[in-house]
């Protein structure tokens, strides 16, 4: 899968104040979290090719975006060109940034 950002939307992005210019490159892990859910340790230690785990979030929800544990969007599948990506549906600002 490419891990280049492509985008289709003719929004303008946000703007960021001067200081943060220089960290522009800096990588950050990110994580795309389709569910979460509980399994006891003897839940996970019986799980096997094919098992199922029952996930808290309903099928066809958003995707979680985080990056360093901190959720900054959420979005759906799409798929390009016989790969997956994440189409945005949603940005949420963590709380103090202060971008307005």
């Amino acid at each position: 899968m490419s891990s280049s950002l492509t985008s289709s939307s003719s929004s303008d992005p946000i703007t960021a104040p001067d200081a943060l210019t220089s960290m522009f490159d800096v990588a950050c892990g990110v994580e795309f979290v389709i569910g979460t859910g509980q399994l006891t340790v003897r839940e996970y230690l019986r799980l096997g090719r094919h098992s199922i785990v029952r996930l808290e979030q309903p099928a066809g929800g958003d995707l979680d975006v985080r990056v360093h544990g901190v959720s900054i969007a959420y979005g759906e599948v799409a798929v390009i060109d016989d790969n997956a990506a994440l189409r945005v549906t949603r940005i949420s600002m963590p709380s103090g940034v202060g971008w307005e």
